[in-house]
């Protein structure tokens, strides 16, 4: 074989693989000025488990906490609730700080924790445990100390199961609106709020607020408009970010219909900033399954009209890595205006991001 007609065979490949591979190439660098810092919470070699998944921030009394659920891999028995503080600009070693395992000595996964500090309370860590997201139910733990001692779990109520991947928002009446949804054997998915006035003790649950015969929609996030406009946004099976809209601070919801942004069927989140801007993290892509990369944020002021303005984590080869995975964000924005944010980085760490929104246009 010559050297031209070898040279012409890679150059027909590396076409092949391009035309295979849809691109949607980085829409800034990763040295953006909006990127504070990146950092993993630890380093690869230094996991103690082999898989990761879903985490979440929160900020108590200044103490950075994240938490995520870890073993061997989703689903299997040994997946506990992993957690981590940041102080003195150094995250502790992760500690599991409770798992699935039942006064009988039964042992189920744990999922999806979602730290939330109200206005007035301590820090409160929702979980859930069972064998399957069609089967668990919801857990809780308090902390006074910022995440350092937890109490005892504690179980749900029946019918409720509290966040299920995004925080609850408080409002300024101090109602607490938690983002919850349900999953079926039969594959229903459907979304509900579910609505506390008396910081957590109780709680009460709308009705589903989507058609799953048009939307299959869960894991809900809420955006606060101020003036008792709210608005869900929820990962759905049909390759697009569904909405609904409140005009009465969540005590009822229109029809679910599609936005504009374009959904993997994978997790997103996001955060109302204190500007008035609205924020998402998302995968912006509409491949089922398995295509969570690239992870980006969106700008809106309406929650209409999206503009995207950053690759957390942007394709950067042709080619199609398997198993390559940047998804499952959790946002916040702290008292001064920064915004911190934590994804899942190919199941192995959990990537920890700050950014400045001055610098997002």
């Amino acid at each position: 074989m010559t050297r031209t007609l070898f040279a012409f065979i890679i150059f027909l490949l590396f076409c092949k693989g391009f035309a295979q591979k849809k691109i949607l190439p980085p829409v800034v660098q990763l040295d953006h000025p909006a990127i504070v810092t990146q950092e993993f919470i630890y380093a690869l070699e230094d996991a103690l488990t082999p898989e990761c998944h879903a985490s979440t921030v929160e900020i108590s009394n200044e103490v950075m906490v994240a938490s995520w659920f870890g073993g061997t891999k989703e689903k299997n028995k040994d997946v506990g609730i992993w957690l981590s503080r940041k102080s003195n600009g150094i995250w502790s070693t992760p500690t599991e700080v409770v798992n699935g395992v039942q006064a009988d000595g039964m042992r189920y996964a744990c999922w999806n924790p979602v730290l939330f500090k109200p206005k007035d309370g301590p820090l409160f860590l929702y979980y859930k445990v069972g064998p399957s997201p069609q089967e668990w139910w919801g857990m809780y733990m308090t902390s006074e100390d910022d995440g350092e001692t937890w109490s005892t779990p504690v179980k749900l109520p029946e019918g409720i199961l509290g966040p299920i991947k995004n925080q609850p928002v408080q409002l300024d009446d101090g109602t607490i609106l938690s983002p919850s949804s349900n999953e079926t054997k039969s594959g229903i998915w459907t979304i509900h709020l579910e609505r506390s006035e008396d910081s957590g003790k109780t709680w009460t649950k709308t009705e589903q607020l989507n058609n799953a015969e048009d939307f299959g929609a869960i894991q809900p996030v809420i955006l606060n408009y101020g003036n008792g406009k709210l608005q869900l946004l929820s990962r759905t099976k049909n390759s697009v970010v569904s909405q609904n809209w409140s005009e009465d601070y969540g005590k009822t919801w229109s029809k679910m219909t599609a936005t504009v942004l374009p959904n993997p069927n994978s997790g997103i989140d996001g955060v109302t900033l204190k500007d008035g801007r609205q924020l998402l993290v998302y995968n912006p892509t509409e491949k089922n399954w398995g295509d969570r990369v690239p992870l980006s944020i969106a700008i809106s002021i309406d929650g209409k009209d999206w503009k995207r303005v950053l690759d957390l984590e942007p394709l950067r080869e042709i080619t199609d890595k398997e198993g390559e995975e940047y998804s499952y964000p959790t946002v916040i924005q702290d008292s001064n205006g920064l915004i911190h944010l934590v994804y899942t980085w190919n199941r192995k760490t959990v990537k920890y991001v700050t950014l400045d929104p001055d610098k997002l246009q």
